[in-house]
């Protein structure tokens, strides 16, 4: 088959894709689903390779019997992947599996790095972090200094790299290291990690970066980036359901001590002493691990490979240009974040609507259009109110009043739409149409809804109860009806 082929087909693969759902009008159809950022739809080879192993599953370290001896492989091919789909050399990198997505591996490198060199006591951290990349180092070192983005107001958004080189040049040897996003997870900027690395590596601080909103968007190389310690989750990459992936240079891990103890870790215990094995990857995954879910990403990761990421990230420079000049062109609507003419941009697109809370455009786009998005400020709190600054001073709101009021809320925020390997440019075209059905209908929609808790609106008439979308519940009492 070829790549092109390939891509096709695993496009159409993913589950829940065409799932059905009402909409105000009283028709039912497909959602379009423009949520990835937050989490991505299962692809569906992956789904049937963890399906299949649950036929032969056993626990790993063992290979005396069958399927143990399978188990082991196939964790360790997961393993595999992982380094192969980042372009980690495995001679000089060590990929371990952690917690159910990325925060577990910032929490244990930032706890880790900042015990092993207490006489480096300044973490650096970009303005546009996830609260999982910035919330860990403030919390285990002494300072965390923030680096400012470029730009300003709705534009805000692209490392400030003049910025970067001249609080390195301040703090010198005091940094330990600096934790940056591959891309943002609100405007898609992507970072330039090889020039940020070799600032960090003139001074002897290490670079660790979020891949999350980077991974299934745009080729990585670790080798070439030179990269020190890389964290992504599963869950952001077709894989939901997978542990957290943290890939670090052996040389990073050989100066930590093992963050979490247990099973599976260890050469030997004593009742007086114990013994961490020196082996990678075990000393860093106590316990007994996600199987299911590691083998499950590393098929995601063996498939995308064979297309190649170049060809993922070429389809989605051209939709990601199509949406922004479209939303763009309509009157009354705010993009967020650095043109992509200007700074390379991932598939994701902030904006709002005027007069429209962004928990009114989320709603109502759900609630007519059936096409689902995100609101809010997602988890990167100060990065948002730098890009609503000058909207919030315009309302007499301060952004960074703490403890704000609910109808704060309301307008401290955005709508998003992120792509994902299955959307298309008809997804697009309906995310449009449907912007200027709202902006149209502007007064007559608004008039539908009422507020609900600090952020969110729900439809006069049109409410269909969670339990009626999906119920385990009730999805049990109809398997033992039938087994009856």
């Amino acid at each position: 088959m070829s790549t092109t082929d390939l891509l096709a087909s695993l496009q159409n693969s993913f589950i829940g894709r065409d799932t059905e759902y009402p909409t105000v009008d009283g028709k039912r159809g497909p959602r379009i689903y423009l949520d990835s950022a937050a989490s991505t739809l299962m692809m569906g080879p992956a789904y049937d390779v963890g399906h299949e192993f649950l036929e032969h599953y056993a626990s790993t370290h063992s290979d005396l019997h069958y399927a143990a001896r399978g188990a082991s492989h196939a964790f360790e091919w997961a393993h595999d992947k992982v380094l192969e789909f980042v372009g980690a050399d495995p001679a000089n990198y060590c990929c371990f599996f952690a917690g159910s997505g990325a925060t577990a591996g910032f929490n244990r490198m930032a706890a880790s790095l900042a015990r092993a060199r207490p006489g480096r006591d300044v973490v650096l951290v970009s303005e546009m972090e996830h609260h999982s990349n910035d919330l860990p180092h403030r919390h285990h070192n002494a300072e965390v200094v923030h680096i400012p983005c470029e730009g300003e107001f709705e534009r805000y958004g692209g490392l400030d790299m003049e910025s970067l080189r001249a609080t390195f040049d301040q703090y010198g040897e005091r940094v330990n290291y600096i934790a940056v996003t591959g891309a943002s997870n609100v405007s898609g900027a992507i970072t330039p990690l090889a020039e940020v690395a070799a600032l960090a590596h003139a001074v002897g601080a290490y670079l660790i970066v979020d891949a999350s909103q980077m991974i299934a968007h745009a080729p990585a190389d670790m080798d070439a980036a030179d990269v020190d310690v890389l964290v992504f989750s599963g869950h952001k990459i077709y894989a939901p359901g997978s542990p957290g992936a943290v890939i670090a240079k052996k040389s990073v891990l050989g100066e930590i001590k093992p963050a979490e103890l247990g099973g599976g870790m260890v050469d030997d215990v004593y009742i007086a002493e114990y013994m961490p094995t020196a082996t990678l990857p075990d000393r860093e995954e106590a316990g007994t691990p996600n199987i299911v879910g590691a083998i499950t990403l590393g098929a995601v990761l063996d498939l995308l490979t064979r297309v190649g990421m170049d060809k993922v990230r070429e389809k989605e420079i051209a939709l990601i240009d199509y949406a922004w000049k479209e939303l763009s062109a309509i009157d009354g609507v705010t993009l967020y974040g650095p043109d992509p003419a200007e700074v390379a941009r991932t598939g994701t697109l902030t904006f709002n609507i005027r007069g429209f809370d962004h928990g009114l455009t989320a709603a109502a786009l759900n609630d007519y259009h059936n096409i689902q998005v995100r609101n809010g400020c997602f988890c990167a709190h100060p990065y948002v109110r730098e890009l609503l600054k000058k909207e919030l001073w315009e309302m007499d709101i301060d952004p960074d009043a703490p403890n704000a009021e609910g109808d704060i809320e309301r307008k401290r925020g955005m709508a998003r739409a992120s792509l994902g390997l299955y959307t298309t440019r008809a997804d697009l075209e309906a995310l449009v149409a449907a912007v200027r059905d709202l902006v149209a209908r502007r007064d007559e929609i608004k008039s539908q809804y009422e507020p609900i808790g600090s952020n969110g609106y729900r439809h006069r008439q049109f409410s269909p109860p969670a339990g009626d979308i999906f119920d385990p519940a009730r999805n049990l009492e109809n398997f033992l009806a039938r087994s009856a």
